[in-house]
Formats: structure tokens, C-alpha cells, sequence
């Protein structure tokens, strides 16, 4: 994990007499100067001012040695603080300049600097400014005149910022992104991994697998049930209560996988049921991978299939097949299909947070909603259902939380990734609609 964030870089096309920082955003408790400079005549030192005090409020103390002999050294009310001596026209001087406490407003401000030059010498200095304002600007410059002579053109400087606050680091490695909000830690999973706290944490999740495909290839395919969704905050999935989160000890790995969706049926003459989703794990917790929605080709519909949320039935002349059912407190089942000769509308796949709809004479049934959570710091919605589809009339849609569309004569829709969400039945070319990824994401107080 990152802890140096970068604030501001500069890089000089020609000889300058100074650098400054402005502006400086008081977000962070230390502020920390990486340069690499030369100047361009005689060796002088590098000196710094805050806030353009000009005044005789700066002190420092040096230690130096060259690997034969040692120095040391003490500058009293001096106009600019000391850094260290730059070697002139080659860039080969290295600076790291580290400002304690720079938006603090009740103290005196300290700089811990280090400095070295392979040709010469290797420094060390701390400087105080004896004023108790925020730092709001840096002015870099070389030699007591401030300046006395010229940064080289190509010397570089570069301003980070860093949280040096306990509650401000992340307590736990892995996951694709790791953000806070101040108030939470949020770790989100797109892909399998490893979740590793550095010390003892009690962690709420969201675990999403992955959601069905819709049945195929040529007749009306039910949709493919959504990836069984667990929670710890707002609600879980399947109208259950949701779940107690987890105590993780200290310094170990807890397994994430990332149930991938179900793959899309394409082609082929027979009746086939769509793929059920896999499963995701985060730890002792494994939401169920959404079941197939129910095969179809012109003579014969077949059944859902159970999973997190259960597949719709599929739907073809005379024949329909059974609504798959939902896993207990993940999801819910798929929806019936219709055997009316003007239509065979196939089921919706279940989702999280509803029964997916049931096929008509005119149309396929609507994927079941997902569930929405707000786990992540933002209530998002996740595991809908994949809608029935139809051969005349209107096709069902995905249920909310990336669930696809039904096909019909034009197209049909595929689940949406790191959703959970379940894929449309088919009718006819090109088949049905692949499920969504699912998703991990885990949280737990700063």
C-alpha cells in the first residue's frame, strides 16, 4: 500500500534561481521533498523557506563526512534554513527533505533533510522555523543569498504528501482497489485473491457469485439466475436476515475467489440448459453461482436450474419446462414459462431480491431485482436476474443489479460483470446471454 501520495513535480527546461510550491493542501500530517539537482557555477547549498518568511526565524544543525573525515555545524537566526552543499553542472546530488507536521497550527515547524554526493560528501541536518502557521508554500533555493546562484537546467523536485496517522492506514492487504471514506476501509475484489489484515479486524462483506447463463439455443431459453448475494449490511440476498460479520485474526490470508458467470449457449439444434454461474468464497462464506435458465428448441422447454438464485423455465410448443429454485438466504427461484401457441414467453431468472417473472402469450418474463447495498460507502444494487425469452412480443428484461435483457428477434443481453448478474434466455441467433462475474468486498472500521 501507497503511503507517499504525489502532490506536485517540477522539472526545469533551464537554469532558475528558485523553485516554489504553493497551494499546498493541508490533507496530510507530513510533507516529504525527493530532488535530484546541480547547479551551474560554484558549489553553494540548498536552503528552503516557508510561507516566503524572509525573516531571521530559521536554525539548522549539519553533520557531514566525505568517508576520510566528519563535520558538524550549527546555523542560528538565519534567513533560510540548510539543507545541504550541491555539487556543480552534474546531476548528482540526491535530496530527501521530510516537513513534520506541516499543517499543525499550534507548533513550530521541523525538517529532517538528507543529502549526498558520490563525488564529495553525504549530509544530514534537521531545521526548525520558529512559527506555529500551516505551510502553505516551499521555496527552494541555492546559497544564503537565497539565491546566490542558479538550479542547473534538468534538476528535478518532487513534493509528496503523507498520512502519518494510525487510523489513516489501511489495516489489511489485497483486493483490486482499497479506498476509505474516514470512517471505513473498503477492500473490493474483481478478482480472485488474498485478503491479509496486519492486525485483528471485524470485517463485514458482500459475496456475489457468479450468475447463470440463459438456456438455448433456437427456442425461447429461460433466463439465467442470478449469483447467490450474501451480506452484512442493509440486506442479504433471499429475503433472509442479514448476515454477522466476520472476526479475522491477525498476519493471515483469507482465500477470495471470484466465481466467474456461465458461458453463452450458442448453436447447436438441441434443447440446452444455460451454465450455471460459479461460486465466489471469501473466507468460511460461499454464495452459490446462479443456476442455468431452461433450455429450448422448437419442439421442447426444459427446467431451470437451481442455484444462488434459480434459472427461468424454458418455453417451446406444448412442452415448458419447471422454474429452478433459489438457495436460502442468497436468492430466489426463476419464473414459470407459457405454453400458449401465440407467444411461449420463457421465465425470468431469479434474482437476489425477487421471484423472476413468469413467461406469457406475449412476452418473456422480467429477471428478478437484485438487492441493493451500500457496503461500499454508495447503495448499489447487485444479483438481477436474466430475462425470458420470446418469439413474438415483447422480451423480459434483466432484473436491476446487471441482469440481461431476453432475446428475441434482434438481440439479447449478456449479464454485467463483477454483478452477479444472469444472462437472457434465447431466441434463436445468436443464442443466449453469458452470466456477469460476481464480486467480493469487504469492510471494517478505520
Amino acid at each position: 500500500m501507497s503511503t507517499y501520495t504525489p502532490i506536485a513535480s517540477v522539472t526545469l527546461d533551464s537554469a532558475q534561481s528558485s523553485v516554489t510550491f504553493s497551494g499546498i493542501p493541508q490533507t496530510y500530517t507530513d510533507l516529504v521533498l525527493v530532488a535530484n539537482i546541480a547547479q551551474e557555477a560554484a558549489n553553494n547549498s540548498l536552503r528552503y523557506r516557508f510561507n516566503n518568511d524572509s525573516g531571521s526565524n530559521y536554525s539548522a544543525t549539519y553533520l557531514l563526512g566525505n568517508g576520510s573525515s566528519a563535520n558538524s555545524g550549527r546555523e542560528s537566526n538565519i534567513t533560510s534554513a540548510y539543507v545541504s552543499t550541491t555539487g556543480s553542472t552534474t546531476l548528482e546530488t540526491n535530496y530527501i527533505l521530510h516537513i513534520m507536521n506541516y499543517s499543525n497550527a499550534t507548533t513550530y515547524k521541523t525538517a529532517i533533510g538528507r543529502g549526498n554526493r558520490a563525488s564529495a560528501e553525504t549530509d544530514a541536518t534537521v531545521g526548525l522555523w520558529r512559527n506555529t502557521a500551516a505551510i502553505t508554500t516551499i521555496s527552494f533555493a541555492l546559497g544564503s543569498g537565497f539565491p546566490t546562484n542558479n538550479f542547473a537546467a534538468n534538476s528535478t523536485f518532487n513534493l509528496y504528501g503523507v498520512n502519518a496517522q494510525l487510523s489513516a492506514q489501511a489495516k489489511a492487504y489485497g483486493g483490486d482497489t482499497i479506498v476509505t471514506d474516514g470512517t471505513y476501509w473498503y477492500h473490493t475484489f474483481l478478482s480472485s485473491g488474498t485478503f491479509t489484515p496486519t492486525e485483528a479486524l471485524t470485517a463485514d462483506y458482500l459475496v456475489v457469485a457468479g450468475g447463470g447463463s440463459g438456456g438455448g439455443p433456437l427456442g425461447r431459453g429461460g433466463g439465467g439466475g442470478a449469483g447467490g448475494l450474501r451480506c452484512t449490511v442493509t440486506a442479504t440476498g433471499g429475503g433472509g436476515s442479514v448476515e454477522s460479520a466476520l472476526s479475522l485474526a491477525a498476519n493471515t490470508g483469507y482465500t477470495v475467489t471470484i466465481g466467474g458467470g456461465g458461458a453463452a449457449i450458442i448453436g447447436g439444434g438441441g434443447a440446452v440448459n444455460g451454465n450455471s454461474g460459479s461460486d465466489s468464497v471469501f473466507s468460511t462464506i460461499t454464495a452459490t453461482g446462479g443456476g442455468g435458465g431452461g433450455g429450448a428448441n422448437p419442439g421442447n422447454g426444459q427446467s431451470g436450474l437451481t442455484g444462488g438464485s434459480g434459472g427461468g423455465a424454458g418455453s417451446a410448443n406444448g412442452v415448458a419446462g419447471s422454474a429452478g429454485s433459489g438457495t436460502t438466504n442468497q436468492g430466489y427461484a426463476g419464473g414459470t414459462a407459457s405454453l400458449s401457441s401465440a407467444g411461449f414467453g420463457a421465465g425470468g431468472g431469479g434474482g437476489a431480491g425477487a421471484t423472476g417473472g413468469n413467461g406469457s402469450s406475449t412476452n418473456g418474463g422480467n429477471g428478478g431485482n437484485g438487492v441493493a447495498t451500500s457496503i461500499s460507502g454508495t447503495s448499489t444494487t447487485y444479483a438481477g436476474g436474466g430475462g425470458g425469452g420470446v418469439n413474438t412480443g415483447t422480451a423480459g428484461t434483466g432484473g436491476t443489479g446487471g441482469g440481461g435483457k431476453g432475446g428475441d428477434s434482434s438481440s439479447v443481453g449478456a449479464g454485467t460483470a463483477n454483478t452477479g448478474g444472469g444472462g437472457g434466455g434465447s431466441y434463436d441467433t445468436p443464442g443466449s446471454g453469458s452470466g456477469g462475474s460476481g464480486i467480493v468486498i469487504v469492510r471494517y472500521a478505520v
